[in-house]
């Protein structure tokens, strides 16, 4: 569904991504780990689109994002890590808004998505006085509502309470049993629990990827200790 082959990107003399490839099929929660500045938002609007790679080829559903972008863009649902939202706009007013944009009727899946989302208590509240927690939720709802088969997330659980992350999770798990899911975070312990494989990407390159089992039992240590290992250099702790 996804693919990335020798995919880079620079800005200036800085290399943000260094030859990076991997597949991701339908399916399948890829987790997408690393430090602060290590390429992982970057990766993911190159996959998205939004900006084009200087070297390599990716894919997306068979489609080359370089060259066909825009039916590209219809096949994915992408929260970035910002999340930007019209504050000044109600709940309703948004959602309607970008279905409108994404040419989708409001119908039972657009209702039933935001009770999903657990937005039925706030739909006719301006987004602008929500809680963090719940722009996330409305977030999530916006790239979805086109029914994508691949869902790009950047820091999905960013913000959410306990309880909310859980609801969360579950709902990517659900979503990830028919669609391709990437989603990138720094708490390990939502990949082990969320991912069906993750990749551990630093100073643009890939240095881990497989399933959490296969990283820790194989090395028989943590993916704290592993990511540690890969991320800082085997022997350093600091």
């Amino acid at each position: 569904m996804i693919k990335l082959e020798n995919v880079t990107k620079k800005f200036g003399q800085t290399i943000a991504v260094d030859k990076v490839s991997f597949e991701a099929k339908s399916g399948e929660i890829l987790g997408f780990l690393g430090p602060n500045g290590a390429g992982k938002t970057t990766t993911m609007r190159l996959i998205t689109g939004f900006m084009k790679p200087d070297q390599g080829e990716i894919l997306v559903d068979g489609l080359n994002v370089t060259t066909e972008p825009v039916e590209v863009k219809k096949r994915i649902g992408y929260l970035p890590e910002d999340n930007p939202l019209y504050q000044y706009q109600k709940v309703n007013e948004y959602l309607e808004f970008i279905a409108g944009v994404r040419e989708v009727a409001r119908n039972e899946r657009f209702d039933k998505l935001i009770q999903t989302c657990g937005l039925v208590e706030v739909i006719s509240k301006t987004i602008g006085k929500l809680s963090k927690g719940y722009r996330q939720r409305v977030g999530l709802a916006a790239a979805m509502l086109h029914d994508p088969p691949v869902l790009i997330m950047d820091e999905p659980t960013s913000g959410l309470d306990p309880n909310q992350i859980v609801e969360i999770r579950s709902l990517i798990k659900e979503l990830g049993k028919e669609k391709t899911v990437i989603l990138s975070t720094h708490i390990l312990s939502e990949a082990d629990a969320t991912c069906d494989r993750v990749i551990i990407i630093n100073k643009g390159r890939i240095v881990g990827q497989g399933t959490v089992r296969e990283l820790t039992t194989d090395a028989d240590k943590s993916l704290e200790q592993v990511f540690r290992e890969v991320t800082l250099g085997e022997g350093q702790d600091k």
